[in-house]
């Protein structure tokens, strides 16, 4: 069986360099979810790995496919040395390690709950899954398996997120675009929403 870990980590450093540190962390009954820090000029990029070790099933099936599904890890964009956002580690692994622990399979447009802030003082509790292959490309596997996806995770403030559920990841995205918000910001404040 193809080391799927070994393949991901490789791919996540030649689209963004070399890890400058990692944490890891194990949930009672899943497997460990590490977290990779890149820094690339004033930016700071977190990515799992850990999450594509195991396909996602549906949260509906009576017995998980071991090879079949969708396979995807985390990446989260902020800018440096305005907030702790190295705190946002193990919120991270948590959202890697949904898949496993409530049976969601994270796509595009869905939004993900962390309950808490994303890092200390942050104003967001939870982030928007966009689309991926922009900064790290799809890694393909072996047949049957599904390519692994890296996507990436944009912060969205309470409010932002209520209006999400309402009008939809679309509408969202397209707010943010047409105000031109800085989704790198760690402390931006919500896009006006009215």
């Amino acid at each position: 069986m193809v080391d799927v870990l070994a393949l991901v980590e490789a791919r996540l450093r030649t689209a963004l360099g070399e890890p400058d540190a990692r944490a890891a962390v194990t949930f009672l009954g899943t497997d460990r979810i590490e977290v990779l820090r890149f820094r690339q000029g004033d930016i700071v990029r977190y990515a799992t790995l850990g999450m594509s070790a195991q396909p996602m099933s549906d949260p509906t099936a009576v017995l998980a496919d071991p090879v079949q599904g969708p396979r995807a890890e985390l990446v989260l964009s902020v800018r440096s040395g305005l907030a702790d956002t190295d705190k946002a580690l193990r919120p991270l692994a948590v959202l890697a390690a949904s898949p496993q622990v409530e049976g969601v399979v994270v796509a595009p447009g869905a939004s993900l709950e962390i309950g808490e802030p994303l890092w200390p003082g942050a104003p967001f509790s939870s982030v928007l899954v966009a689309e991926p292959g922009g900064l790290v490309e799809d890694l393909d596997l072996d047949e049957p398996l599904e390519p692994v996806r890296f996507l990436p995770l944009l912060p969205m403030t309470p409010n932002e997120a209520a209006w999400k559920r309402v009008h939809g990841a679309q509408a969202l995205q397209e707010r943010w675009l047409t105000n031109g918000t800085d989704l790198r910001d760690p402390s931006r404040r919500s896009v006006p929403l009215d």
